[in-house]
């Protein structure tokens, strides 16, 4: 299959220039097409991904994609899908940013290729350009009433409190002599971005022919972008009670990155296996068939997080990730998880740090941890045979021993089904 038809079978295709010319492009191996990363934040988020995993699906296609690091482009800030000017960033703090990005990129990248990605950086060829060469030989071709009609630059100029200033109004020339440089230095003539960043992309495809045109010769180029992904609830995907799902490990876990897909509604999930997983159209039918028979079961939503986490994390954090799943909720060995996990497993759950010589009995931790209101409650529960201590039931006149602490620092309490709480010490 022509790597065009799947990405619209996925849902994938939002706006592409010329339908017949980029499937034609991409009909045979060896395309090169690219994707810009600017370093807004320390992170990528599941946002990311869709664009992430389709230079990826390039790869597999046997194309050659770039991933572009936005070095030029992220002191400047993109004005697309913002009301209002960005701040601009510390330099020294961008560069950090820029270097976890690209380091990102490429344990994602030789996981799921097991090749090293193509990265390229338009600081390289940006820093020594003088004004008067990017007003000249760039700016040239650009005119402010094209300019002005663009969706970034319209939504902004008419708002007098806000308004845009010449800064942001300027990065479309900057991305698009990305595209004339890499059009010229790599034979790239595709572009792909989000759906937001159609103006910006055209005006680079439009930039080279111009340009092109200028030198006396002729030029082609292509924009393709994907759908803004929401949910079926309307929320815009990637977010987790109002914060960014991040592909780095230390700002979002591995337990919570999966906890988010396995949570995926009903009727996002067979959407969501399209476009976030590598399973071709007979394993996502077959899928959704088991849905339909045992919707329960929650198949679908499984194989989703499983999948998402091993290509994001890889196999030995996804294992973690299920054994402290399946120790929580079903019968595993609490005390054979790993415990970075257990803990980021229960981070939302109420939880209390003794120091060392300070532990007290069963009955106060339970009223520390909030789960009853009386020691007296506690005693009543814990002798109806309702408290669990690392998923084990505590019995009547049974104590607290050293060995039950976990890595020798943590206590898990359950009371009843689903009522967890965290005792620490140290």
């Amino acid at each position: 299959m022509n790597i065009y038809d799947d990405l619209k079978w996925r849902g994938l295709i939002n706006q592409v220039s010329d339908e017949e010319k980029v499937r034609e492009y991409l009909s045979q191996p060896g395309a090169t097409m690219y994707c810009g990363f600017d370093p807004t934040a320390e992170s990528l988020h599941i946002g990311n991904l869709v664009p992430l995993l389709c230079l990826v699906r390039m790869k597999r296609a046997g194309h050659n994609p770039l991933y572009l690091m936005g070095g030029a482009t992220g002191r400047i800030g993109d004005p697309s899908g913002k009301d209002k000017e960005r701040e601009l960033s510390d330099p020294k703090m961008m560069e950090e940013r820029l270097e976890k990005i690209k380091a990102q990129v490429r344990r994602f990248v030789e996981r799921n290729t097991n090749e090293r990605p193509d990265i390229v950086n338009n600081y390289d060829w940006t820093k020594d350009m003088t004004a008067i060469e990017l007003l000249r030989d760039v700016g040239k071709h650009f005119t402010i009433n094209w300019m002005l009609q663009k969706e970034s630059v319209k939504g902004r100029i008419g708002r007098d409190e806000v308004g845009i200033s010449y800064t942001e109004f300027s990065y479309m020339i900057l991305q698009s002599y990305d595209f004339y440089h890499l059009y010229k230095n790599r034979n790239c003539k595709l572009q792909i971005g989000g759906g937001d960043q159609w103006g910006n992309i055209t005006a680079g495809c439009e930039f080279i022919r111009r340009r092109e045109a200028h030198e006396g010769d002729q030029a082609e180029a292509f924009a393709l972008t994907f759908p803004l992904i929401t949910t079926a609830s309307g929320k815009k995907f990637g977010k987790s009670e109002g914060n960014a799902v991040y592909m780095n490990a230390e700002l979002t876990s591995p337990y919570a990155f999966y906890q988010y897909f396995i949570n995926t509604d009903d009727r996002d999930v067979i959407k969501f296996l399209k476009i976030f997983t590598f399973l071709n159209e007979a394993e996502i039918k077959a899928i959704e068939k088991e849905m339909e028979e045992a919707p329960h079961l929650r198949i679908p939503q499984k194989r989703l997080a499983e999948e998402v986490t091993r290509m994001i994390h890889g196999q030995h954090e996804l294992d973690r990730v299920l054994a402290a799943t399946e120790a929580l909720f079903g019968k595993g060995d609490l005390k054979a998880v790993d415990p970075g996990t257990l803990r980021s497993a229960l981070e939302s759950a109420p939880n209390f740090r003794y120091a060392p010589g300070d532990v007290p009995d069963l009955p106060q931790m339970l009223v520390d941890l909030g789960l009853v209101k009386s020691k007296g409650q506690a005693r009543k529960d814990i002798k109806a045979g309702g408290v669990y201590i690392n998923g084990e039931r505590f019995e009547d006149g049974q104590e607290i021993a050293d060995t039950d602490f976990i890595a020798n620092e943590m206590l898990i309490i359950r009371k009843g089904k689903k009522n967890y709480g965290l005792i620490t010490k140290g």
